[in-house]
């Protein structure tokens, strides 16, 4: 064999579980194949596996997330006034900032060509809750999206057939191998779709904790870094913020009822039947925002871009922009004004805290894997989803409880065992005698 000789696909798997960097040819091939389906599952997934345990350098990461994006079309946002800047996080419980932070950041001035996934692995996807709204659209044209993106400010959409399909491919791989932490593999999923649908600026929120897929700090650090390196290759300007996923984000988790929370943030209102607020959604929604507004050069600090946004939260305009967006994507607005009459869940119980003391812990992954078990998420590709399920927390970490106070309330369906999901939440959900300190939100604001 000759060094000019194309190497086969198992010995490119070879070279890749050998820890030899793939040239960008070679990175080009696996990804032409993976999208003509020349390569099947099981060699891509031996891919995934072989890139999971050796990782890849920056410049191959680069190039990895160049071939997804050249593996399909792109969205050329150049003729649509302002600057183009999105926000992305690495997924968690009850995350369900993009939802508000969309709307907002347009309504500062920003345009946000949003493209969200679903749901992968124990996290929920921004997609599935949007379209718990009757009516929304997630599939829309390139032209549909300028428009609305010209028009609105700003549009939420899902990852279509044609815009970065080598992902599409991979991540539905890396949702059932086992291999979703792997750090190049997520930088070139996140920076191929951002790089696809036209922004020109990034906000990253990295998730670290036991609910979040980097479970480390240093881990998320590392993150962090690879995506301003492959970002700054790609020319996008990228900034990262490390937040706590040791808890649930608000007080929901679940499709229909995190857009209700969503909802009361921007109208400032308590409409839930237990008077909750979600002050940690929106204290990091503002300080995303601030980012993204900086990025965009709406304004010249940090501490000015959160000044802007509080008051676009604040005096409604956030939340009319939230209405224009979904109505332009076909969404049925007038459910979102007393969201509370379209709950349909087959049932409702609350779970008792059962004990005095205090929570000191919250083991977020697997309320993750209870609210698949419950229907909100999928345990394979394709899987139908029930938006109506979910869970309510009333009491999170530092929380004093008592006995009768109320844990949990569990929207369920009627094939949900409740005297075992009341078991499996105060498996997950300790409460001592001696009261732990809540973890800080936001654990670097700005990594550099």
């Amino acid at each position: 064999m000759t060094s000019s000789t194309p190497l086969s696909i198992p010995q490119l798997i070879q070279k890749k579980r050998d820890n030899t960097p793939l040239a960008p040819n070679e990175i080009e091939r696996i990804i032409r194949g993976a999208v003509s389906k020349e390569i099947p599952d099981y060699q891509l997934s031996a891919f995934l596996m072989a890139t999971y345990f050796t990782g890849m350098t920056f410049d191959e990461t680069a190039n990895l997330t160049r071939s997804m994006v050249d593996s399909g079309e792109t969205v050329d946002l150049a003729k649509i006034k302002g600057a183009k800047v999105d926000k992305h996080s690495t997924g968690g419980i009850g995350d369900k900032v993009s939802i508000i932070l969309a709307p907002l950041a347009a309504a500062c001035g920003l345009k946000v060509p949003m493209m969200a996934g679903r749901g992968l692995g124990h996290t929920g996807g921004t997609i599935d809750k949007l379209e718990a709204i009757p009516g929304y659209r997630t599939v829309l044209s390139r032209d549909e999206f300028s428009k609305i993106l010209s028009e609105v400010g700003c549009a939420i959409i899902s990852q279509s057939e044609k815009i970065a399909p080598a992902d599409r491919i991979f991540y539905a791989l890396r949702d059932v191998t086992a291999t979703i932490e792997c750090i190049p593999l997520i930088t070139s999923s996140i920076l191929s779709k951002k790089i696809a649908e036209g922004a020109n600026g990034l906000v990253m929120d990295i998730k670290v904790g036991n609910g979040a897929f980097m479970k480390k700090k240093t881990e998320a650090m590392t993150l962090a870094r690879t995506l301003r390196a492959v970002a700054k290759r790609s020319k996008v300007e990228l900034r990262a913020t490390l937040t706590n996923m040791d808890q649930p984000l608000g007080y929901a988790a679940g499709n229909a009822l995190e857009i209700y929370e969503c909802i009361e943030v921007m109208k400032n209102e308590d409409l839930n039947p237990y008077q909750l607020r979600s002050s940690d959604l929106r204290e990091l929604t503002l300080h995303l925002c601030a980012h993204m507004l900086e990025i965009g050069k709406v304004v010249k600090s940090h501490a000015e871009g959160r000044k802007l946004a509080s008051k676009k939260l604040e005096d409604g305009s956030a939340w009319k922009k939230f209405k224009e967006m979904v109505t332009a994507q076909g969404g049925d607005a007038s459910t979102l004004e007393e969201p509370w009459r379209y709950m349909k869940s087959d049932k409702v119980v609350d779970i008792r805290c059962g004990k005095k003391g205090y929570v000191t812990e919250m083991q977020s992954e697997e309320i993750g894997r209870l609210l698949i078990q419950l229907g909100a998420g999928r345990n394979r590709v394709g899987e139908p989803i029930d938006h109506s399920v979910g869970l309510f927390f009333h009491k999170k970490l530092g929380a004093m409880v008592k006995p009768q106070d109320t844990l949990v309330t569990v929207f369920g369906n009627k094939n949900s065992d409740f005297d075992l999901i009341a078991s499996q939440i105060h498996s997950m959900i300790k409460i001592s005698a001696a009261k732990k300190t809540a973890p800080k939100l936001i654990l670097e604001a700005n990594v550099k």
